[in-house]
C-alpha cells in the first residue's frame, strides 16, 4: 500500500503546461514542464493567470516524457481534446457570467 502512495506522490511532483493555437499548431504542444519546485512554479503561474489546472497524475506522467515544444502524440488527442472542450465551455460560461454583470 505504501508503494502506491509513494508512486502517487511522485506523480504529483510533476507538472506540464500545454498550449494550443489552431492557427499555428496541428496539436497542443508542451510549453513548460518540470518536477518539484519547477512543477510548483508552473502551477503557481497558472493559478495567478486563471489558467485551468487539470489534476491527472497518469496523464502528466506521459506528457512529461515529451520534450519542450513537442506536439502531443496522436494517442492523446482524444483525452486532451475532451479537456480542451471542457476548458472552452468553462471560459464561455465565465464570459457570459461576466457580461451579465457589466
Amino acid at each position: 500500500m505504501s508503494d502506491r502512495i509513494n508512486d502517487h506522490k511522485k506523480k504529483q511532483d510533476l507538472a506540464v503546461a500545454l498550449k494550443y493555437r489552431s492557427s499555428v499548431n496541428n496539436a497542443p504542444n508542451v510549453v513548460a514542464k518540470g518536477k518539484g519546485k519547477v512543477a510548483q512554479k508552473i502551477i503557481d503561474i497558472a493559478k495567478a493567470n486563471n489558467i485551468y489546472i487539470h489534476d491527472d497524475p497518469d496523464l502528466v506522467e506521459v506528457l512529461a516524457q515529451l520534450d519542450l515544444n513537442d506536439e502531443i502524440p496522436t494517442d492523446l488527442y482524444i483525452v486532451v481534446s475532451e479537456l480542451l472542450a471542457f476548458v472552452y465551455s468553462l471560459n464561455r460560461k465565465e464570459k457570459t457570467h461576466t457580461e451579465d454583470f457589466s
